[in-house]
């Protein structure tokens, strides 16, 4: 009986070494794929050394500051402004950057948070731009430019939001299914290999057939390349951002910043984006201030789909 056990338990040792094996050179193999064509490496990379990473940002143009922050989705980065920066370079001094834990910046092992993300945008306009700076973000990074300038109102200018995130969406806290879900992601090859299997070819395109563009047809092969890149350079460490964000760890109530703050704010809806003009009314519900108008033919990525659109409404609202 002791003999027939110690056999079994070999078997099993052997058996969970070869899949431990198999599922690493399926992750290696996903990698390869994904990252080949270079897509975010763009000739001017800068690097801003934070206290938590290295934060990739580019910068183009002169005049008043303009500061691009890209949404928290899985393959997220500054490829999300490519269409409309150079536009906006022309009269404007413009930054793009990559959050932490996203694109080319470091994606350190950690719980990203809201609060986080706070000090990384108040840091870098003060050590970087250095003067009062107009932001444009976009959904989910929407709540941390609001609770930036509510903690720090002096750095910040005016503000436009692309699609910004739902209200009831911001007050979801972490759950038991979620901090699950986060734990079993952060785990070594095995967290790695559903991350992966989330975050695939056919799941970034669905993502734009189905939430980012209003018609398919506008969809470059581009996008969908510079989007896979971004959800795997380098290597697994993607993956630490995004169990953070379904999670629930970076969403936070900020509706009393947004009822006291006191700054120009603009809020742009792809008018096919599904219950974009109840967030919107919801928004100047709480700041009656707040000006919105809506993009006919697009969703959640306007700047991305109709670029010339969304500049028109940008710089109206800019040079008001």
């Amino acid at each position: 009986m002791v003999i027939y056990m110690k056999q079994k338990l070999k078997h099993f040792v052997i058996l969970s070494g070869l899949t431990t094996i198999v599922i690493h050179i399926i992750n290696r193999v996903y990698y390869s794929l994904y990252t080949a064509k270079n897509s975010l490496r763009y000739p001017k990379n800068n690097y801003y050394e934070w206290r938590f990473g290295k934060i990739r940002y580019t910068k183009k143009g002169t005049g008043s500051p303009i500061l691009l922050i890209h949404d928290l989705r899985v393959g997220s980065s500054v490829y999300e402004f490519s269409k409309i920066s150079d536009l906006l370079s022309k009269n404007h001094e413009v930054y793009s950057i990559d959050l932490l834990g996203y694109g080319l910046s470091d994606k350190p092992n950690i719980t990203y948070t809201n609060y986080l993300y706070v000090q990384l945008i108040i840091d870098f306009i003060k050590n970087i731009i250095g003067k009062k700076t107009d932001i444009i973000a976009t959904g989910d990074s929407s709540p941390i430019t609001i609770m930036a300038c509510h903690n720090d109102p002096e750095v910040i200018n005016k503000m436009i939001y692309i699609n910004p995130q739902n209200l009831y969406e911001s007050n979801q806290i972490p759950s038991k299914q979620t901090k699950l879900l986060k734990l079993l992601l952060d785990i070594p090859v095995i967290g790695t290999f559903i991350y992966n299997l989330l975050t695939d070819k056919s799941s970034i395109e669905r993502n734009f057939k189905e939430e980012y563009f209003y018609n398919v047809l506008n969809i470059e092969e581009k996008d969908i390349s510079a989007y896979l890149e971004a959800a795997h350079l380098p290597d697994h460490t993607s993956k630490y951002s995004f169990s953070s964000y379904i999670g629930k760890y970076i969403n936070t109530n900020f509706i009393h910043a947004l009822k006291e703050i006191n700054h120009s704010i603009y809020l742009i809806g792809g008018d096919g984006k599904e219950n974009i003009h109840t967030t919107l009314e919801n928004y100047i519900y709480y700041n009656n201030a707040i000006e919105s108008v809506y993009i006919p033919y697009t969703k959640h990525l306007p700047h991305l789909e109709a670029p010339e659109k969304t500049i028109k409404y940008i710089n109206i609202f800019l040079d008001s």
